[in-house]
């Protein structure tokens, strides 16, 4: 008669109610949102036929661990908490994140980057000022010994790093390559998808803001710039998106960062969330305004425009690629003019600038999978689990659904008639407090509910379709309480609108389709401002023949929108 321990028989019991019996099983280890979501990304390398079980648990102490136990709830993830994975064996355990009490598991540990490799210099967990964090003897090390069974660093340049600071360690480092930026590369063909998911239509120009986290981040040092960056871009050419790094949101909480970012969303700022979307959003972008986190550095490596408006050269390790690119990638002065500054890096815009730097530290290019997969099933074989014979293929990012997308409700509008007979209109936001000396004339929708504001503008328009009033009659309203306005329009539909003028007359407008085009669509903000530009260049024009005869082309940018008109109701 064979005797069990009460080890072995809590288990057989437990087994009792597996549908699936797994073969062997890994631990997922996190500390903060951003090592979890890069954690949760590796592991998807473990095939499900393998019958691999994975149960995550979240490592204390963090200052950025706030939530994460919901959110690993919320994707779905198997929770155990510290104090019970701690009593269990695992066959591995992996994390994206080191820490000195990571000793207490049972189980060999590979430790993997949670960003663009190691280059934060972060006094506090690495106990020196020269260690970057994630290298440092203190995280690797207990008594002498190393911790990790692997060391898991992107390019072989920081194996030369670790071993400035923990020689010890560097035979326990392996080349992994860059997993993420892998499966950025590889969803680059979705960029269409994830341009109309952020709500692009055309070549409307994305600029995003990426920021990390502290005191000499893009945010915490420029805390202004979004709303600045979002009220100085023509709102026709271009869109504005923020990436905060995880640890913000995790700080002070989503209510805090859309409380402190409620007017630059209130004129049209997308925030994507702090879980997912960054990726996708930089495969749709144009232009980057970034600072020294990786995600400015992987959207260098895309090779998309960058500027930086902080380097964090005072947090970074100095002989770091991070530090090199700090120094190297164009600036951009917060306190310059905007609009300009974002041409003038389009325009000189050097494919590839950066690549020799970003390739020192993302290693291994389009192997990451691979090569992470057959250490982690090495680490499995013993329960005869083998590696698989096709290398993993990275699957497209999710798609970015911002947390809010507001559209503005007023607007500062510049233009003039062109010489090739077409309006170009420049409408660029208003922000709560509108500058002292505006840049041309205010065009605002039904939806401002600034007490006053309307009274000013000389375009008001409503954008609701099918809303209580008939159009004609709202117009009728509206001419008479504000009395001051040039145009008065409403929307009919996605590319028809009602106007009508300070003289009276009503005209339908409706933008022409062209045979085989995408289909065009009429703002009616944007058609009331070119047809008062059209009116101030030509005021002794009556307004009914040169409209109803000529139509109208209004240019945005490179973009040009023929419209049609015909006589309103009477």
């Amino acid at each position: 008669m064979v005797l069990l321990s009460r080890g072995a028989r809590r288990r057989a019991a437990a087994e009792r109610w597996d549908t699936w019996r797994p073969k062997a099983r890994v631990l997922g280890v996190v500390r903060t949102l951003t090592s979890a979501t890069r954690l949760l990304d590796v592991l998807t390398l473990l095939r499900p036929e393998d019958d691999v079980e994975v149960t995550y648990t979240v490592n204390p102490g963090s200052a950025f661990a706030a939530g994460l136990d919901e959110y690993l709830t919320a994707v779905g993830a198997r929770v155990l908490p510290w104090r019970e994975a701690v009593r269990q064996r695992f066959d591995l355990a992996v994390a994206c994140t080191v820490n000195a009490s990571m000793h207490r598991l049972r189980a060999p540990l590979m430790v993997l980057p949670h960003g663009a490799g190691y280059n934060r210099l972060v006094r506090e967990t690495t106990g020196d000022a020269v260690s970057p964090a994630g290298l440092s003897r203190r995280e690797l090390t207990r008594f002498g010994r190393v911790v990790p069974a692997v060391i898991g660093v992107s390019h072989e340049e920081q194996v030369q790093r670790l071993a400035s600071v923990c020689p010890r360690a560097v035979p326990r480092a392996v080349v992994v390559g860059d997993w993420c930026f892998d499966r950025i590369t590889a969803s680059v063909p979705r960029r269409d998808e994830y341009r109309r998911s952020l709500g692009l239509r055309g070549d409307r120009k994305l600029v995003v803001l990426h920021s990390t986290w502290g005191e000499h981040s893009l945010i915490g040092s420029r805390p202004d710039l979004p709303l600045r960056l979002v009220t100085a871009l023509p709102v026709d050419e271009y869109a504005v998106a923020a990436v905060l790094h995880p640890n913000v949101w995790a700080r002070v909480g989503e209510l805090g960062v859309r409380g402190r970012l409620a007017d630059a969303l209130d004129a049209g700022l997308m925030l994507v969330p702090a879980q997912e979307g960054w990726r996708a959003a930089t495969i749709a972008c144009d232009v980057v305004i970034g600072d020294h986190g990786s995600t400015t550095f992987y959207a260098s490596s895309a090779d998309r425009v960058t500027l930086l408006a902080a380097t964090g050269l005072a947090e970074l390790d100095p002989v770091s690629p991070a530090a090199r690119f700090a120094l190297h990638t164009p600036r951009l002065d917060p306190d310059g003019d905007l609009f300009e500054q974002v041409r003038q890096g389009i325009e000189h815009h050097k494919p590839d600038s950066t690549r020799e730097i970003t390739e020192a530290q993302l290693g291994a290019p389009g192997r990451a999978g691979e090569i992470l997969r057959r250490n982690i099933y090495g680490f499995l074989a013993h329960r005869g689990v083998t590696v698989p014979d096709a290398p993993p293929r990275p699957r497209p990012v999710p798609a970015p659904w911002p947390v809010r997308q507001a559209v503005p409700v007023a607007y500062d509008v510049t233009g003039l008639r062109l010489d090739d007979g077409t309006v170009g209109v420049r409408r660029r936001p208003v922000a709560p407090e509108p500058p002292d000396e505006p840049r041309g004339f205010l065009a605002v929708t039904d939806l401002d509910t600034h007490p006053r504001r309307a009274h000013s503008a000389e375009v008001v328009a409503r954008t609701v379709v099918d809303a209580e009033l008939p159009p004609a009659e709202w117009l009728e309203r509206k001419a008479a309480q504000l009395p001051g306005a040039d145009v008065l329009v409403a929307a009919l539909g996605p590319d028809r609108c009602l106007l009508r003028l300070r003289d009276g007359t009503l005209l339908e407008a409706r933008a022409a389709q062209a045979l085989g085009a995408a289909h065009r669509v009429l703002d009616p903000v944007l058609l009331g401002c070119a047809v008062h530009l059209r009116r101030l260049a030509d005021p002794a024009a009556r307004a009914a023949s040169y409209l109803t005869d000529e139509g109208l082309r209004v240019r945005t940018g490179e973009r040009v929108l023929p419209v049609d008109f015909t006589e309103g109701p009477a």
